[in-house]
């Protein structure tokens, strides 16, 4: 490639001590390495990616910008958030609580019942898997039963199926 002709290997290793990220570094790594002389071909199969991947990191260092910025991916912001930041924090501190607590007959949060929850309160349609996300972010986890020894104390025992039959088994705070 004549583009990498005009960058020296220890331009390459100099931008290399000013980059973070893993993608950064593996693009600078593979430019220092063709320049060694390894082909595309090799350089694909050692980061196990398309050969098309390695010639398009290796074309991103034909700019006029510094090698650093040319090797780093611009922001990407996702997707817009359905719920405010003052929603989200009304929505956390809501699920830290028993439903119950907030008008609902059940015994604890489930993916489905925030589901619901969500679309009566704030008019926003989320899936069960965004549901979990939302509960995890919240700082809640999800509760299963687990077999108790034999030798636990019977009254840790009494505690913990007592807890259990509370939650139902559903999303309790940790």
């Amino acid at each position: 490639m004549d583009h990498l002709d005009e960058i020296s290997i220890e331009e390459l290793q100099d931008a290399l001590d000013n980059v973070e990220g893993k993608k950064p570094t593996q693009r600078l790594l593979a430019a220092i390495a063709y320049k060694n002389g390894l082909t595309q071909t090799e350089l694909a199969e050692w980061y196990d990616v398309q050969r098309r991947t390695i010639y398009s990191w290796l074309k991103r260092l034909d700019t006029d910008a510094s090698l650093e910025q040319a090797v780093t991916d611009a922001h990407r912001s996702g997707r817009k958030r359905k719920l405010s930041e003052q929603e989200q924090k009304e929505f956390e501190d809501a699920v830290h609580e028993s439903p119950e607590e907030v008008g609902i007959d059940a015994p604890a949060w489930t993916p489905a019942l925030v589901q619901q929850y969500l679309h009566e309160t704030y008019g926003v349609e989320y899936s069960i898997p965004s549901c979990r996300r939302l509960l995890k972010e919240a700082g809640l986890s999800y509760q299963k039963p687990r077999r108790t020894v034999a030798e636990a104390d019977a009254d840790e025992q009494e505690a913990f199926r007592d807890e259990l039959k509370k939650s139902g088994g559903r999303w309790t705070p940790q």
